[in-house]
């Protein structure tokens, strides 16, 4: 996959000119600007940039190459912040600033100069573990809680009508969609109205809920979810499409979270809480955010930790 123009079609035949059965087989390319006459003899036109993610639903490509020139920042920004959440190597013509910056993994295709992404801080053996960890401490989780959901189960059955546990359609990794799993905290047809984020004093949450969100204890059926995949025990809190279309619209690079699990607890979640409106919800991103250029295990046992002191200290928001 091609996106760009004049460097698109330079690029194109100097990987092409490769070792037969080495390198790259191109599926076609994509116009930013205009016709891009320079490919449509060499490649077939598939599509325009702003079908970037309906496109990789068809075709599946493994690598993106970005050549553009440098002064279409802002393109290159919009496909970077497109393809993101999707299990793609996206690699582009390096410049001086991204050199110096050092966030880009620096490759070579057959004479070809061009940097590829660093999309993950975290080294392999760190995924495979925190995966590792999710699994083994969900399942223990799990166990040892079951008198607390048994309980738990009973409190909110006896507090209004509706059912014990409340399944919402979230986003996860790779932009696909999972239901998580809460204890309900509100009183039933609490949305009648349309998608709401619950606030301080909320009058839709019940009298036992009220107690529960401060504990976090409405969160803990979320450990099935980490044991089926749909979660990690941290990562960036899951989101609704309504407000992910929402929140988008003004930080496109919110996308950038669904590259990885969504977790039960974040460091957005940590340092900021419970978001009431986008403005908040945009507010805890920063910190989700930097939790993703930055995570490690290291970082995740500080996060689940500071998570454990708010739950003792009944600090939840």
């Amino acid at each position: 996959e091609i996106i760009g123009k004049r460097k698109a079609a330079y690029f194109f035949d100097e990987i092409q000119n490769a070792p037969k059965g080495i390198g790259n087989n191109f599926i076609g390319y994509i116009n930013a600007n205009g016709n891009d006459l320079q490919l449509s003899g060499k490649l077939n036109h598939i599509g325009h940039i702003k079908e970037l993610s309906s496109l990789f639903d068809v075709y599946k490509f493994e690598e993106v190459l970005i050549a553009i020139e440098s002064q279409d920042q802002d393109v290159i920004r919009d496909i970077i912040n497109a393809l993101y959440p999707f299990d793609v190597k996206i690699k582009m013509i390096p410049n001086e600033y991204q050199e110096a910056i050092g966030e880009v993994k620096m490759t070579n295709i057959f004479g070809a100069l061009l940097v590829e992404l660093q999309k993950d801080s975290m080294p392999v053996w760190q995924i495979v573990a925190k995966r590792s960890l999710d699994v083994f401490v969900s399942a223990c989780a799990i166990i040892i809680l079951l008198p607390l959901y048994v309980f738990l189960a009973i409190v909110v059955k006896m507090s209004s009508k509706g059912s014990v546990l409340f399944f919402q359609e979230r986003i996860g990794l790779g932009h696909k969609p999972f239901n998580i799993i809460k204890f309900r905290t509100m009183f039933l047809d609490a949305e009648l109205g349309g998608p709401q984020l619950s606030s301080t004093n909320d009058s839709r949450i019940t009298k036992p809920g009220k107690w529960m969100r401060k504990l976090r204890l409405d969160e803990f059926p979320q450990f099935f979810n980490v044991l089926v995949g749909d979660m990690s025990l941290v990562g960036p809190r899951p989101e609704r499409s309504f407000f992910i279309n929402q929140i988008t619209k003004r930080a496109p690079q919110f996308l950038h979270l669904t590259s990885v699990r969504p977790g039960i607890t974040s460091w957005g979640q940590v340092k900021f809480g419970y978001a009431e409106n986008v403005e908040e919800m945009l507010q805890r991103m920063k910190y989700d955010l930097l939790y993703l250029r930055n995570r490690t295990l290291a970082l995740d046992f500080k996060i689940m930790l500071h998570t454990v002191l708010i739950v003792l200290k009944a600090k939840g928001k």
